[in-house]
């Protein structure tokens, strides 16, 4: 590994790094020479109960392997604990380089059984979480006005929310704005020598393996689809090497990584007189936009059929140069 991809002296936070994906990138990001605050509210998935002792022995396991680190208990959901996170890494360590927003709990249920607890407990774990971390290491960064200071957010999102589970629209909702959030901080905090950017795992986790194997898309090869194969992406994300890389949204699946780009458009259709009226809207669309997605249907658990009786005309789809050269 080379200089630059070493975290030698960088101070990370990781959120969530009690177990999972969080511990496997905490032990890695110490084992390149990073100091880590590894915080774990050290609750159940559903996020019922705490207890400090996932995050201490986290802990306690980095520093016998020679490296240094500082456990926190406290909640991403609530800002004054979120606030005492990133607290935890000025004051230990005097510096804060790197955030990794993994902390999350599920609350699963079909949208017409789930409750507006559960509904809210979901997005203020995961969307507000990752607010309620951002805001103060922006505002730290802001401050330090470093322009080429190679500071880093990488937040959590998830298939669940690019493809939409439909026994989780809780969480789809938390990981869509994930992706919303990791837009405008690319765009606003970039001045600042901040990148921020998105990855979407999918490891053997006590949340995944809590899904009955009959319901499972996958056998879990025990090495491919261990967290500490999801572990790489986000620490490299964290180093100085991956200044190239803002605003962008990687997958991390066992041994695929991909970079997905930003939506673009399929097609687009323009009213002859300026003025659309529903007839001629209805028209238009249903011969330009419905062959188009009868021709790349979305990813989804289930797709409408064609209405009848329409007819397939090929369309060249008209896309943005905007979407294409931006950089996020």
């Amino acid at each position: 590994m080379t200089s630059e991809l070493c975290l030698d002296g960088k101070v990370v936070v990781v959120t969530g790094a009690g177990r999972g994906i969080g511990r496997a990138v905490a032990l890695l990001a110490a084992a390149q020479g990073g100091k880590v605050v590894v915080n774990d509210l050290g609750g159940a998935p559903d996020g019922t109960g705490a207890d400090p002792e996932p995050a201490e022995q986290v802990v306690a396991e980095i520093r016998g392997r020679g490296g240094e680190a500082v456990s926190s208990s406290d909640t991403v959901a609530d800002p004054i604990g979120a606030g005492r996170v990133i607290e935890a890494a000025l004051d230990s360590f005097g510096r804060l380089d790197a955030v990794v927003n993994n902390a999350g709990i599920v609350r699963d249920r079909m949208i017409f059984n789930m409750s507006e607890t559960e509904w809210d407990d979901v997005i203020r774990v995961h969307l507000r979480g990752h607010f309620n971390t951002i805001k103060p290491a922006a505002a730290h960064w802001r401050a330090l006005n470093r322009p080429k200071g190679h500071h880093r957010i990488i937040n959590i999102t998830s298939d669940a929310g690019l493809f939409g589970n439909p026994s989780q629209p809780n969480y789809a909702a938390a990981k869509m704005g994930i992706i919303g959030l990791t837009f405008s901080c690319a765009h606003a905090l970039a001045r600042y020598g901040v990148t921020t950017n998105a990855v979407a795992p999918v490891a053997a986790t006590r949340m995944t393996l809590a899904v009955p194997p009959e319901r499972r898309v996958r056998h879990w090869d025990e090495a491919e689809w261990s967290p500490d194969n999801v572990a790489p992406v986000i620490t490299y994300l964290a180093s100085e090497a991956s200044g190239w890389c803002n605003g962008r949204i990687i997958g991390a699946r066992g041994s695929e990584v991909t970079i997905y780009g930003q939506p673009e458009p399929l097609a687009t259709i323009h009213a002859d007189s300026g003025v659309w009226d529903l007839d001629g809207l209805t028209a238009r669309m249903q011969d330009v936009f419905q062959p188009v997605i009868e021709a790349k249907p979305l990813i989804l658990p289930t797709q409408v059929g064609p209405t009848p009786g329409r007819p397939r005309r090929p369309v060249v789809a008209r896309r943005s140069p905007l979407w294409r050269t931006r950089s996020g």
